[in-house]
């Protein structure tokens, strides 16, 4: 019976650290030779990091993405290695280097290129014309891209319906939303059980910039069933034996496929490229890994979030953060991801407190900061307050206090943090969360600064639910049960509570979810069961934010239409759905 030893490599790459890549490249070649693959399989563009965006203008880049995967080649002696880079002949392309015994057997160009949501592959890539199949040891393997096999047609049936491939391996690099994980295995699972063949899918981990990649690489039967599973948000390398001989018993008995490689042509010039066969020596210790169990959905969120500050951190170089911390739930979950992801010692918590923050706010500050054990300053700003509004005098006359006096306190604490960054080096991290930032419920140069925005695409209602799971992992209240229950309040003012200016946050949240990721209309929203003057007041804050959100810091994604790369609009625009 016809054997494949198969090792997917699920590493973390870094955009524009070629040397990086490529030494990471080797360890896990060698890894994986050690440990009896027949063939190692990378992410899409593991050699650049994904995506590499306008870096693919530079020739230089291309240029030396190209030496790197000639220095490459020589690792490979005695094992198959499927490698993303970008390749360059007329045009450039988002490929992958099939390197096999030290010689580049193939090169396969991405067919069907992403130009929505947070891609836009068209804008750097031309779009490949020819698909590959490659025989190793008699066993067919079709190697494809990321998007190639989110269709029904397309490279994956060419090459199990013309060419015959048992093995499809796809190499990737899919960006995290929620949920994501699921889909995508469902998607894989019936690719798998419509053209009877093994499907092989090999996904990057980790953040870049506001993009998280989950991992997840699995390995799923020609009957749709999961054989083999990495690990969320972790590097690992998945093994699996396969058996490419069930397809061909399957495919046998089913003769509607003879039927449609009859009546429909190929969409894509096929080519077949035989790999010389060769001994393994480490064969014999060849083993498959076990089935990590996708994870719940709040502790998914959780670790997205984490993983995408460790890395922009990290990969950025910086080392500590500090977050202002005022006795609220935003700040408190942003202050335990920052302390799971880098450490009680890389975690700076400020308390900022005026003469409208309350004693509570203040006694919970700190008994957030002692839970966490992490370095905590007190940086009362009242009197700063008063001398501002005592300079400010003479110019706002008797006008009333309004928003601008609010907005002023926030904005001295903004300052405060931002003072301390460029003191320290430390990153300031913004703690503001969607609802928030979807309907403007925040202050430009105030409490949006920051280098980065930890839960800056998590709805209110999830910040909860996220803090409560925080506690769980605890066994205690790590956060004080009391910043969970209590109202929540700006408090620039005195008594004030976000419901003076906000829907409660178990209405907005629905309104804003189904405006702003599903571009449901007013009546449509409406009918949902929701006010009309909440919808169309909710509607008027989203639409005049916007000049807003596009000064706020990056953050990571974790929903299926963020704010930033994903949801683009005009920041002057006269289409108002509530106009209608």
């Amino acid at each position: 019976m016809r054997t494949l030893h198969l090792a997917l490599a699920q590493i973390n790459h870094i955009v524009g650290d070629l040397d990086g890549n490529f030494q990471k490249i080797v360890r896990y070649i060698s890894k994986a030779k050690k440990m009896g693959a027949d063939v190692v399989a990378f992410p899409e563009l593991c050699l650049t990091g994904y995506p590499p965006e306008d870096l693919l203008l530079k020739p230089e880049f291309i240029e030396e993405n190209l030496s790197y995967l000639q220095k490459l080649i020589e690792h490979t002696q005695g094992i198959t290695a499927i490698v993303g880079f970008v390749d360059r002949t007329d045009d450039i392309f988002n490929a992958a280097a099939i390197l096999h015994d030290r010689k580049i057997a193939g090169i396969y160009h991405k067919v069907f290129l992403p130009n929505y949501g947070v891609f836009d592959e068209d804008r750097y890539f031309q779009a490949g014309q020819t698909v590959q199949v490659f025989v190793r040891d008699n066993v067919r393997l079709g190697v494809n891209i990321c998007e190639d096999i989110w269709y029904p047609g397309g490279p994956t049936r060419d090459q199990t319906l013309y060419e015959g491939a048992e093995v499809v391996i796809n190499i990737s690099s899919s960006p995290y939303h929620l949920g994501k994980a699921q889909s995508r295995y469902r998607m894989l699972a019936t690719r798998a059980e419509d053209n009877v063949v093994i499907v092989a899918y090999v996904n990057s981990v980790g953040g870049q910039d506001e993009l998280v990649f989950d991992g997840n690489s699995l390995v799923i039967s020609e009957e749709g069933n999961l054989l083999s599973k990495a690990a969320s948000f972790e590097e690992q390398l998945l093994t699996v034996i396969l058996h490419p001989d069930n397809v061909f018993n399957k495919r046998i008995h089913d003769p509607r496929r003879r039927k449609e490689k009859i009546f429909t042509p190929p969409e894509k010039e096929l080519q077949r490229i035989d790999l010389e066969p060769f001994e393994n020596p480490n064969s014999q210790k060849f083993a498959s890994s076990p089935i990590t169990d996708f994870l719940e959905v709040t502790a998914e969120v959780y670790q997205a979030l984490k993983t995408g500050l460790l890395d922009y951190v990290q990969k950025n170089r910086f080392k500590k953060v500090v977050i202002g911390i005022s006795g609220g739930i935003d700040s408190a979950l942003v202050a335990a991801i920052a302390v799971d992801a880098l450490g009680k010692e890389n975690v700076v918590g400020v308390s900022l407190p005026s003469q409208y923050t309350s004693q509570a706010s203040i006694k919970d500050a700190r008994k957030l900061v002692k839970n966490f054990q992490i370095e905590f300053l007190e940086i009362p700003i009242e009197k700063l307050y008063s001398d501002f509004m005592k300079e400010l005098k003479p110019v706002f006359g008797k006008r009333p206090v309004d928003t601008t006096e609010e907005n002023i306190q926030a904005r001295l604490r903004g300052n405060l943090l931002m003072s301390l960054s460029n003191k320290f080096g430390w990153l300031v991290l913004a703690t503001g969360n969607k609802s928030e930032i979807s309907v403007g419920y925040c202050t430009l140069y105030g409490d949006m600064v920051g280098g980065f925005s930890g839960i800056k695409d998590v709805y209110k209602t999830m910040v909860y639910d996220l803090a409560q799971y925080r506690n769980k992992i605890a066994q205690f209240d790590i956060i004080p049960q009391n910043i969970l229950v209590k109202a929540p309040s700006a408090e620039l003012k005195p008594d004030q509570r976000d419901t003076d200016s906000l829907p409660p946050y178990d209405l907005l949240d629905p309104i804003l979810r189904a405006y702003v990721e599903e571009d449901l209309s007013i009546e449509e929203i409406v009918s949902l069961g929701y006010k009309t003057e909440m919808v169309k007041r909710v509607v008027r804050l989203v639409d005049g934010n916007e000049y807003k959100r596009r000064q706020a810091a990056p953050g990571i994604k974790i929903t299926h239409r963020a704010f930033g790369k994903d949801r683009r609009f005009p920041i002057t625009n006269r289409f108002k759905l509530n106009d209608k």
